[in-house]
């Protein structure tokens, strides 16, 4: 999508900013919330910080089940803070890292890592099958976050839990401690930068200041039942993807790749990283040798056809809950360190406001969405004058081919006359927006 220079001017200018806010919504994904003056901010407060989550789940538990939002808000942080903790266990145990080779940075323009090793020197060995009960396991972990966010986003509750999301502790490695260096602010850092577009925490009072010292910034947001709702949207968007994995079988992909993740997990192609001598060097062919076989093992035959024709629903899931949240918003009265704001609040992110034009083409934007998952308007593709029918594939695809879709064999069985998708479906947003769109779209969810 894109828009004119002229409209793309206002709203370009703030797509570096949105992208700082994209560090801060990861913490805000991974990891709970922090001290409020109710008692339910206090529990949250200690466990948090002292990495203690499933104390404060068993604190918080019965205030959730009798459906006290603030109960349900703070046990799904807590909850999706375990989700994030376990999967970062389970990756741990089997030695997980980032493919660094040269060919990954040439083909994939992704930074050079020198030595790809990973964190665990003695990783257990990983079988599909376990790798799919650690993704199984993780989308279980976030459904349950998911539920009792959509608890916490009650309209007719009233609560601002601030919390300073970067000072979570997790157990990232299973070793029973959380130490300094476990913070979600320190496994972050790399990504976050320094927040400087953040206001800074409030001045000290003239008898406690200190002459000289600038006030470092806050990265405190204060978590309502808006941002509840938020959370409940995101994390659906997790659940769905993984379900998407779920529903095939990607055994192939794993044995001809995964070892790149793996390296010391005992996969197949494990002592053969390194091959001969073919166009560049050892390292940098035997790493393309292994993105080609990657993309060719991109045919995933499906194997739980009801949890694939899911997706749609839940999608519309997501837009649906997106609107819940742009309700909650522009109810809002205060101004309180808004994670995501209104048009008459302040952003924490400087240069990445929020207007009327924006929230309006954002609504729009999720209309002409349902559209495309209910299969009434049709995804465009490059190779033919019909349109593909979304619905349709996940409803009844046998196989999820990429490349074969992408070159268009593999799509003849959902095209069908109709509507398609196109830049006037999305004007509005392209007018409001212009080139931050992506920018937004992954903040305000």
């Amino acid at each position: 999508m894109s828009g004119s220079n002229a409209s793309n001017n206002s709203a370009g200018a703030t797509g570096e900013s949105v992208m700082r806010i994209s560090g801060l919504m990861a913490a805000a994904l991974m990891l709970p919330v922090a001290a409020s003056a109710s008692e339910t901010g206090q529990l949250l407060t200690s466990h948090l910080y002292a990495g203690t989550l499933g104390e404060g789940q068993a604190a918080l538990v019965a205030g959730k089940d009798a459906g006290e939002a603030e109960a349900c808000f703070g046990w799904s942080m807590l909850q999706l803070a375990a989700s994030f903790e376990g999967l970062a266990q389970d990756l741990y145990r089997y030695g997980a890292t980032t493919p660094g080779t040269p060919a990954a940075a040439m083909l994939l323009g992704v930074g050079m890592v020198e030595d790809a090793v990973p964190a665990n020197p003695d990783p257990e060995a990983l079988s599909y099958a376990a790798l799919r009960s650690v993704i199984g396991d993780f989308r279980d972990d976030i459904a349950l976050a998911q539920i009792s966010f959509e608890c916490g986003g009650d309209a007719n509750a009233t609560y601002v839990v601030p919390v300073d999301v970067l000072a979570a502790r997790i157990d990232f490695n299973g070793d029973g401690q959380t130490s300094d260096g476990e913070t979600l602010g320190a496994f972050l850092a790399p990504l976050l930068g320094e927040f400087e577009e953040m206001p800074a925490a409030p001045a000290l009072d003239e008898k406690s200041k200190s002459k000289g010292v600038a006030a470092a910034p806050d990265s405190t947001v204060g978590f309502d039942t808006a941002d509840a709702i938020w959370l409940a949207g995101y994390t659906q968007v997790i659940k769905l993807q993984l379900d998407l994995v779920l529903a095939h079988d990607f055994e192939d992909f794993f044995n001809a790749y995964l070892h790149r993740v793996f390296p010391l997990s005992g996969l197949p192609m494990q002592d053969y990283s390194q091959g001969g001598f073919l166009l560049m060097d050892p390292d940098s062919d035997a790493g393309i040798a292994d993105i080609i076989a990657a993309i060719h093992t991109l045919n995933f035959p499906v194997i739980d056809k009801p949890l694939l024709a899911s997706i749609p629903a839940q999608l519309k899931h997501v837009t649906a809950l997106s609107r819940q949240n742009w309700d909650l918003i522009l109810a809002e009265t205060d101004d309180d360190r808004e994670l995501l704001p209104g048009p008459t609040q302040s952003s924490l992110f400087g240069a990445a406001e929020v207007n009327a034009e924006m929230v309006a083409a954002w609504r729009e934007t999720l209309d002409v969405l349902d559209q495309v998952f209910d299969g009434q308007l049709l995804v465009p593709h490059w190779r033919f004058a019909q349109g593909f029918d979304l619905k349709a594939y996940f409803e009844t695809a046998e196989r999820t081919d990429l490349v074969m879709l992408l070159t268009g064999q593999g799509a003849l069985p959902y095209l069908k006359d109709g509507p398609i998708a196109d830049a006037d479906s999305f004007a509005a947003a392209n007018t409001a927006f212009g080139d931050a769109f992506f920018n937004y779209a992954f903040w305000f969810n």
